[in-house]
């Protein structure tokens, strides 16, 4: 007798409050699905299909880039294995395509949890938490919660690889506002060859919001502007719709990106806008990453808005 078949991503869980319904995954503990008025908000996949191009995926214990794998913490010298191998760099974390243990769900609320004991290249043990949260008026919450459960300091830092979606035309139409003063330059693979530079004069300006147009974007922006309750807010908005992601205490970046290298289906038709505790490459420089102390515990929260007009 053929036992029942399991889609590529797990146990799907759904949660819902007020207009908005949302997917999270088993697999990854990722955001599969979010829409808002029946619409998405976010670039969907299917249950029986991997996150294409990093789509809703959740980045633990590093997002972004790390050069060749190969980093040193604590005067030891350590070697991840080369996740992006066309760019010879470890990408996004160890956790994407872990299989997460349901802790709780509830008609609006989902919380998913994994132990990320030790492997080569990084030899330290977190328990991890993701809890997704929905609210009729205020929209989706995450909060990404690390715990070191180890013996020893371990590396840390976090991200989220949501893309929005304003409507189905290119995101050539949109406006963008992006609360960011400074960009960090980066070479082909991906990789920042200096220090962050004023976004003031350049193609990376859009403080005051403006039309997306032709401008290529796959760039890390700090230097952050936030309102009075400490969130940093990027809106994405069409003649139809606004999507908002708001980057709590400790999200100190942004990686935006257009898609362009993405295949004809997805190229240009929605903006990743990933909040990230530390930039590319941050395992190597230090820029803002964290040290968890044995028993230390890192909690950070970020959440998508949407608005139909």
């Amino acid at each position: 007798m053929a036992e029942p078949s399991v889609v590529l991503t797990g146990t799907q869980h759904e949660i819902a409050a007020g207009d908005y319904h949302a997917t999270i995954t088993e697999l990854g503990a990722n955001l599969r699905a979010l829409r808002y008025r029946g619409v998405p908000v976010i670039r969907e996949y299917e249950p029986d299909e991997l996150p294409p191009a990093g789509a809703g995926e959740l980045l633990v214990p590093w997002p972004n880039r790390i050069d060749h794998g190969r980093y040193t913490f604590g005067g030891a010298d350590y070697q991840l294995d080369l996740s992006e191998p066309a760019r010879g760099n470890a990408i996004h974390g160890l956790t994407r395509f872990a299989s997460w243990e349901l802790i709780e769900v509830g008609e609006d609320n989902a919380e998913l949890g994994l132990r990320l004991l030790g492997c080569p290249g990084y030899p330290f043990c977190l328990r991890l938490r993701a809890r997704y949260r929905l609210s009729a008026a205020d929209g989706l919450e995450v909060t990404v919660t690390a715990h070191n459960a180890g013996s020893r300091p371990a590396p840390y830092g976090t991200g989220s690889h949501p893309y929005l979606r304003a409507g189905d035309e290119l995101v050539d139409y949109w406006t963008l506002l992006l609360p960011a003063d400074r960009w960090l330059p980066a070479d082909e693979r991906g990789i920042p060859t200096g220090e962050p530079q004023d976004v003031a004069g350049t193609d990376f300006d859009f403080t005051a919001g403006r039309t997306i147009g032709d401008t290529v974007l796959d760039h890390a922006l700090t230097g952050l502007r936030r309102d009075g309750s400490g969130r940093a807010w990027a809106r994405l908005t069409s003649p139809s719709a606004e999507v908002a992601l708001w980057a709590g205490s400790g999200y100190g970046w942004l990686q935006v990106f257009t898609g362009d290298p993405l295949g004809p289906d997805q190229r240009r038709r929605a903006v990743a806008i990933e909040p990230m505790t530390c930039p590319p490459n941050a395992f190597v420089t230090g820029t803002d990453l964290l040290t968890l102390a044995p028993g230390g515990i890192a909690s950070h929260q970020w959440g998508l808005h949407a608005t139909h007009f």
